[in-house]
């Protein structure tokens, strides 16, 4: 799907990581953005500094309310063409840890920010992209946010990879349901990326995962996220999909 001048796109976790990667490249792609994070967040700066055709919706991604808000600030902008879900937590824990077993708030909480969040993203954008005419075939492209996790589980990640499970599964699904409203659905999978979930890791930690990694040997760049993204909205055939973004990495237990 070609961007145009009137292509908007609306960015969970627009605030840092992958988000804000995704938010500049499509925005210097030609896409008006509204980057969707917590009032907390960078947000408001980074879409300063994008200036014009940008604007930041402070949204908590579980909230029908706030992301209902956020399309109508992306509708004054232009046309709601794509979607991309990268808000998301990764708090760890063991099912059964020192302290006994995993707290169920825990493990809902991520739940609810990984899967649940990306969902209500996910129908209220398509049910917004209804309303647009096909571009080049589509009315839109909603990109989704999963992880290695999802197939490489490790100790400690039940959580995590429970909700990225969940969203590789929920991609054919959504693909095949929007299929007769002109909109694609596909996931991103990243393996270990320098966003700031990694930031707060000592650096000789940093190397030693980037060095598990086949080739290229390092840590995945926000970058790289956003420019498969880019791709994603401009080939048509991508649909229905969920793509390994990491180096041939295959984790380990631990």
């Amino acid at each position: 799907m070609q961007i145009t001048p009137q292509t908007v796109a609306i960015v969970t976790g627009g605030g840092s990581g992958l988000g804000e990667a995704t938010a500049r490249r499509l925005h210097a792609d030609g896409a008006a953005v509204v980057l969707l994070d917590l009032e907390s967040s960078k947000g408001a700066q980074v879409a300063a500094d994008l200036g014009e055709r940008a604007r930041f919706a402070p949204t908590d991604v579980r909230d029908e309310d706030a992301v209902l808000a956020a399309i109508e600030v992306a509708r004054e902008l232009g046309e709601l063409r794509i979607a991309v879900c990268c808000a998301g937590v990764a708090t760890p824990g063991r099912v059964l840890g020192r302290k006994g077993p995993l707290p169920l708030e825990t493990y809902r909480t991520v739940i609810d920010i990984n899967l649940v969040g990306t969902f209500n993203v996910l129908r209220l954008a398509a049910a917004a992209m209804t309303e647009n005419e096909p571009v080049d075939g589509d009315r839109g492209v909603i990109v989704m946010t999963a992880s290695i996790a999802a197939w490489d589980g490790q100790v400690g990640q039940a959580a995590y990879a429970s909700s990225k499970g969940a969203i590789v599964g929920l991609t054919l699904s959504a693909a095949r349901d929007l299929a007769d409203k002109a909109i694609r659905v596909v996931t991103i999978a990243p393996g270990t990326m320098e966003t700031p979930m990694m930031a707060s890791l000592p650096e000789e930690t940093k190397a030693s995962l980037g060095a598990m990694v086949p080739h290229p040997s390092r840590l995945g760049r926000p970058e790289e996220y956003a420019a498969l993204a880019s791709h994603i909205v401009a080939n048509g055939m991508l649909n229905g999909e969920a793509i390994r973004l990491d180096g041939a990495l295959r984790m380990p237990p631990r």
